[in-house]
């Protein structure tokens, strides 16, 4: 199930860094690049991982996922208030990095 996730939010990152390098200005450009950019890294991520724990995957994929959410609907019009739950993907997705790397450490 999250390798489908991770293919579909490839796909999703790929068309919105398509949309903000060519239809977007200013801010919402810059906000669908970068949430583009995290989401396309952390699907990447997970599914060359899927080995690994399946919380170590939601972390990634999912932080990445809020992180990059929130950046789209600001980007498409929503309220700015939204940049305020960016943050909270962010942790996910340090914190899942943390738990595979202690994982990693660990042996």
């Amino acid at each position: 199930m999250i390798q489908t996730i991770a293919a579909f939010s490839a796909a999703i990152a790929i068309a919105a860094g398509a949309f903000g390098a060519h239809a977007a200005q200013g801010d919402a450009a810059d906000w669908l690049k970068t949430g583009s950019f995290y989401l396309l890294v952390h699907a990447i991520a997970v599914l060359a991982l899927t080995k690994e724990t399946q919380g170590v995957l939601w972390c990634l994929l999912g932080g990445a996922g809020l992180f990059a959410v929130t950046l789209y609907a600001m980007a498409l019009g929503g309220p700015r208030w939204l940049g305020a739950i960016t943050p909270i993907g962010g942790t996910a997705m340090i914190l899942g990095w943390l738990w595979l790397g202690w994982r990693f450490l660990r042996g």
